[in-house]
């Protein structure tokens, strides 16, 4: 049976191959940066949970210890698109340092009318506090909403939905990728860098993004945390 035999059936058939070839080949281009970097998000994270335990351990024992308090602090932070989701960190401050908050916004860091804030010797940081952020063990239950999915290792970092709310549409760029436990900035002067420029290092990396360049932004990471800088 030849296939001159049956032009109107072979002809069709052939479409919808190429047709399905085209749309799998466009879907992999689009999806195969997202899904390579959750592959490495998820190789990295599960070792280091369990290698980290007896560390979390112990600081969870030092909070503790100190004054009674939870052991982790939540907040809601924004995601990829304006998802909210919920935030952990080691908590650095006392057990009434958002209540204090209001009284300190003249002493910000980043401007009194600045987007985010920052303040260095913040009164509101306890004794062990200061020792975990200025090695940023603080952020280190954040690796769970990375194996969550909510963020990714290397991205801009999750903002406030009261910074978002200020944001510009050039600042909500942002947005548009999963955010990340480090970033472009953090691996070179942490809050010493100010927003509007924080802003423009995000968007170029998302502009410029790779597995190649995600794996330098990791690498450069410990460095950046032993070095200290701009870390209060």
């Amino acid at each position: 049976m030849s296939k001159q035999q049956f032009p109107e059936i072979s002809a069709p058939f052939a479409n919808r191959l190429r047709a399905r070839r085209d749309r799998l080949a466009w879907w992999w281009a689009t999806r195969r940066f997202s899904l390579l970097k959750r592959l490495l998000d998820i190789a990295l994270v599960l070792p280091a949970l369990l290698l980290l335990t007896p560390l979390f351990t112990l600081i969870a024992l030092a909070i503790k210890l100190h004054d009674r308090g939870p052991v982790l602090f939540w907040q809601q932070r924004v995601g990829l698109h304006g998802k909210t989701f919920r935030f952990p960190k080691f908590r650095s401050m006392c057990v009434n340092a958002e209540a204090v908050r209001a009284a300190l916004l003249a002493e910000n860091q980043h401007g009194s009318q600045g987007v985010t804030f920052k303040m260095k010797r913040d009164p509101r940081i306890t004794p062990i506090g200061r020792l975990i952020r200025r090695t940023s063990m603080d952020e280190l239950p954040q690796l769970w909403c990375v194996l969550c999915g909510d963020m990714s290792l290397v991205g801009p970092r999750p903002p406030l939905p009261g910074e978002v709310s200020r944001y510009s549409m050039l600042e909500r760029e942002r947005l548009s990728v999963t955010p990340g436990l480090t970033c472009i900035w953090q691996v070179n002067g942490r809050s010493e860098i100010p927003f509007p420029q924080q802003v423009r290092m995000d968007i170029d990396y998302i502009q410029q993004r790779s597995m190649g360049g995600d794996v330098r932004l990791l690498a450069k990471t410990l460095p950046a945390v032993i070095r200290g800088r701009g870390a209060y």
